[in-house]
């Protein structure tokens, strides 16, 4: 590997979030880069400019968190593909997909490819970046409501909805499959009562077992896990072109 393609920090930061940032422009990276290093509580432990040098630092360097372009130095959108790759052997991996100027099919397929949050740098102040960072990898998703939108949208537009495991294997009963598909257009759990003539009660200990079955632990999560692991067919990669980014907490 080409030793100007990955760069290592003294990772003795006791408790800082160790980072790694893939990114197609050299200049753009190590300003992110010294930028993040100014907090404490960030330590960037790698930085990498194509999709197979991604790979490879995540593996050597194990950072918690994973800061990608959509486009690499290997090919156009060859960051949905980091992201899918890292899915497979790194599905703890925190990953967060920068985007120039999301639209909805982008932000659709950040998050089907395995991205926990998106983020414009071009729209958003640094501080924002950093909030991201921190909420990512506490575990919470990145989006705001319009691009949360883009994916409940998507996702409700295949139906029956069947969510299953890496071996095609359904990971959840027909009715709890119905209360995912009923969250994710945006009913309530009054509504999903009268919609499958439960209680509220019910619902609320359907919702509970799914959390616990697929390892989510919010509403949003559970959108956005559905989005990414349903059986239906991927949605086609597309050019960027969009909104304004900012946060919303899981």
């Amino acid at each position: 590997m080409d030793s100007d393609a990955i760069s290592m920090h003294d990772k003795s930061r006791g408790g800082a979030i160790s980072i790694l940032i893939g990114h197609y422009n050299a200049m753009s990276c190590e300003l992110m880069e010294a930028a993040l290093m100014r907090r404490a509580r960030f330590n960037v432990v790698a930085r990498a400019f194509s999709s197979e040098e991604v790979i490879a630092a995540v593996r050597d360097f194990n950072p918690r968190v994973t800061l990608i372009t959509a486009n690499l130095k290997d090919g156009v959108l060859s960051g949905f593909a980091a992201l899918r790759r890292l899915r497979e052997f790194r599905p703890d991996l925190r990953c967060i997909l920068l985007l120039d100027s999301p639209e909805p099919q982008s932000v659709v397929d950040a998050f089907r490819a395995g991205a926990r949050g998106v983020f414009s740098p071009s729209q958003s102040q640094f501080e924002m970046l950093c909030r991201c960072v921190l909420r990512v990898d506490a575990g919470q998703i990145w989006a705001n409501s319009a691009e949360l939108a883009y994916v409940m949208e998507a996702f409700a537009s295949y139906a029956p909805l069947r969510i299953v495991n890496r071996d095609g294997q359904k990971l959840l009963s027909t009715r709890e499959e119905d209360v995912v598909r009923l969250v994710s257009e945006g009913y309530s759990n009054r509504d999903i009562a009268h919609e499958l003539a439960l209680s509220e009660h019910t619902v609320k200990n359907y919702l509970f077992r799914i959390f616990d079955k697929l390892g989510v632990s919010s509403r949003l999560e559970l959108v956005v896990y559905a989005a990414s692991r349903s059986g239906a067919p991927d949605w086609v990669h597309s050019p960027a072109l969009a909104p304004e980014a900012r946060a919303l907490s899981a």
